[in-house]
């Protein structure tokens, strides 16, 4: 008999039947779900590694959101991917709530003022989620797919959002943080990403200076709920040559103006100064 290989280790699986007020299959399928959105395509052989979910599993969860539009499969390629009904169950996230479906002709208004790609972010942990987004015409400009994430720290929207917390929230967001250094201008948490959150939130606007993508940079400002708190952002992004200093300062004051207009229409108060 030949010597049978020893199995690999591999990480505990994230799911486990002893997870107080859970169902395992329900984690698991949530998982799966999240996982293709995430990756976008996928083969069921990296779905089933990604997950740690044993490949059998993994099809039987495949075929049971895909019979309910969750999912779809590629024939051609032989590949996983979002189905139509996660799409409507999204959507039906982005229209409960005022400050999304309020902000898109102000986005777009936002747009043509400034010339540059206007965006609205909502926070997620420590992260912002890119959940709106109207382009400028330029040939060169900015552009973050519908569900793009990036942390707080490196995001002008984050950064606007950062300045709005209270001492607490911020302290508690920053401590979650694994910072990365994306670029030589990335400012992970520390005395100089205080420095610049204490400029935000003077001026109401932040400037994110190709400290996430080089050679890009953004002006972002915070959007207030009915308790004065920051529920979201809205910015403008393109290339670091248009947002130089002489023209930084106007675009923070349109920024401005758009996330106030959208605190007002949707309930919310801007905190006194």
């Amino acid at each position: 008999m030949g010597n049978q290989k020893r199995p690999r280790g591999r990480p505990k699986s994230l799911f486990k039947e002893s997870s107080a007020g859970t169902m395992q299959s329900l984690d698991r399928a949530l998982g799966v779900l999240t996982t293709v959105a995430r990756l976008e395509r996928a083969a069921l052989s990296d779905l089933a590694r990604e997950i740690d979910v044993p490949t059998a599993t993994t099809h039987r969860i495949l075929v049971t959101l895909q019979k309910h539009g969750f999912v779809a499969f590629d024939d051609e390629r032989q590949e996983w991917m979002i189905g139509i009904e996660a799409y409507r169950t999204g959507a039906s996230f982005l229209r409960r709530n005022s400050v999304l479906e309020i902000g898109r002709p102000i986005l777009r208004r936002l747009m043509q003022e400034s010339g540059e790609t206007a965006n609205l972010a909502v926070p997620d942990g420590s992260e912002v989620v890119f959940v709106g987004q109207v382009e400028t015409p330029n040939p060169i400009r900015a552009f973050f797919p519908p569900g793009a994430r990036t942390p707080m720290y490196a995001s002008g929207t984050g950064k606007a959002i950062l300045a709005a917390m209270t001492e607490t929230g911020l302290a508690k967001t920053l401590e979650a943080i694994d910072p990365v250094e994306f670029t030589a201008n990335t400012q992970i948490p520390g005395d100089g990403l205080q420095q610049d959150l204490s400029k935000t939130r003077a001026r109401g606007w932040s400037h994110d200076r190709e400290e996430r993508y080089q050679g890009m940079s953004c002006i972002g400002s915070a959007i207030f709920n009915d308790r004065g708190e920051p529920c979201a952002g809205i910015s403008v992004s393109g290339p670091t040559a248009r947002f130089g200093a002489d023209r930084a300062h106007a675009l923070g004051e349109l920024v401005l103006a758009a996330a106030r207009e959208i605190t007002h229409l949707s309930g919310g108060q801007t905190p006194k100064t």
